[in-house]
């Protein structure tokens, strides 16, 4: 693993393409898309305005595992008014503060987990930032609680990565049978978004938004 801790102590440098100009690439692309083409032109560039901090990004992915939107938004809100949402910040509050957070027993267990490891091994967007996407997956996944939708969720919202198609996300999947009108399994989706590569990231932010306001 091309892992360098010290990477923690600097601000990152431009190691992607900005998501501006990446976003009006993707735009350009996909608006000639015959299936997605007239969903792109109605929404206009999307960002993905990626985090700088792979940490407090990882801890709202966690939260937002497996409960409503409304519930996740209002557990963050809590939560990151209460606790300083560092490695340190969290091993330092007590359980019952995440628990009153509205955190589940197993949430607060994530959480904690995920605080313990970046602490002991000092990850940050920083020192992982060359690496490709599937070592990126692999040491987040590593980490209880991290499921694959956590891990690729980081690749998109704080990495910045164009191309990556989040099957396992609901919202995803949805949008793709809307789009199609078609129900597909995984295999079958990830086949037929190949042709929006080099930008099924950016593909995805539109699939987002045909379901929007749905839980």
């Amino acid at each position: 693993m091309g892992f360098n801790s010290a990477f923690c102590e600097y601000p990152l440098q431009a190691a992607v393409k900005g998501d501006e100009e990446q976003a009006a690439e993707a735009y350009d692309s996909l608006q000639t898309d015959p299936e997605l083409g007239d969903l792109v032109t109605t929404h206009g560039p999307l960002y993905l305005d990626p985090s700088d901090d792979l940490f407090r990004r990882l801890v709202h992915s966690v939260v937002g595992q497996q409960v409503s939107v409304a519930s996740a938004s209002a557990i963050r809100r809590r939560l990151f008014d209460t606790v300083e949402v560092t490695p340190s910040g969290v091993l330092a509050a007590d359980t019952q503060v995440l628990r009153d957070a509205g955190l589940s027993a197993m949430k607060a267990e994530y959480v904690t987990a995920v605080a313990t490891v970046f602490d002991r091994e000092g990850y940050c967007k920083e020192s992982l930032a060359t690496a490709p996407n599937e070592e990126i997956v692999d040491t987040l996944t590593a980490i209880r609680g991290v499921g694959p939708w956590t891990a690729e969720m980081q690749l998109l919202f704080t990495f910045g990565r164009p191309d990556v198609l989040p099957v396992g996300d609901l919202g995803v999947r949805r949008g793709i049978e809307r789009l199609l009108g078609a129900d597909l399994t995984r295999t079958e989706m990830r086949t037929r978004a190949e042709q929006w590569a080099p930008y099924r990231s950016y593909a995805s932010l539109y699939l987002w938004r045909t379901v929007d306001g749905e839980e």
